[in-house]
């Protein structure tokens, strides 16, 4: 339904693509490394780091999957130049994880931890925005492993490799620290608005040193 919305808005207009970005049919799949085997007994989704309370949050993938699910209307823009328009993401906000593991009141940036140790950092604010999801769906269909089963970032606004694939949790930040690629030569915010595609791009404070 939401994809249709979207669709009749813009009838008559061209699609508005970020700069350097193509109109992409269908979704590649792009990502580094194996697709890994999920093992729903052994699935947890953890909030740790600088908490509200101290503790850490934990989920199973059962309890996960229970949690309020909600759902956006979107694009997703590659770095590798493409963009898909109009998806609609179904999942997890990512404000209802901050609503059910607060962060401490000095907290200023997160690092969503996926498997293999892969990470990405965001600012908070870009975290809390209202169309920020864990998906867990595409068009009303389940993920598949290879998009990201069972629950992948999705980051609207910034560049897709900003919300990785197989999530398992979130660290809350009171200082910024650069994730796998953006240690890798990748810009450290990643707005495709802006073009923010490499880390000699930056300027001074958007990231740390590398």
């Amino acid at each position: 339904m939401g994809p249709s919305k979207n669709t009749e808005s813009r009838k008559g207009e061209l699609p508005q693509l970020p700069p350097g970005q193509r109109l992409q049919r269908g979704w590649p799949v792009t990502h580094y490394g194996p697709v890994p085997r999920f093992k729903p007994d052994r699935w947890e989704f953890r909030v740790f780091g600088s908490t509200a309370d101290g503790d850490k949050h934990c989920w199973t993938h059962e309890e996960f999957s229970a949690l309020p699910y909600a759902t956006v209307v979107a694009d997703l823009h590659c770095v590798t130049k493409y963009s898909m328009l109009d998806a609609e993401w179904g999942g997890v906000s990512a404000r209802t994880v901050l609503e059910l593991a607060p962060p401490a009141p000095e907290v200023t940036h997160v690092m969503v931890w996926a498997e293999y140790g892969f990470s990405s950092n965001l600012r908070l604010a870009d975290f809390a925005s209202e169309k920020t999801i864990f998906a867990t769906h595409k068009d009303d269909e389940p993920l598949t492993a290879e998009h990201g089963f069972p629950v992948r970032l999705v980051v609207p606004h910034l560049y897709a490799w900003k919300g990785p694939k197989w999530v398992r949790g979130v660290e809350y930040m009171t200082a910024d620290r650069r994730g796998f690629w953006e240690e890798r030569g990748y810009h450290n915010v990643g707005d495709p608005w802006r073009e923010q595609r490499y880390s000699y791009q930056e300027q001074p404070g958007e990231g740390p040193e590398l």
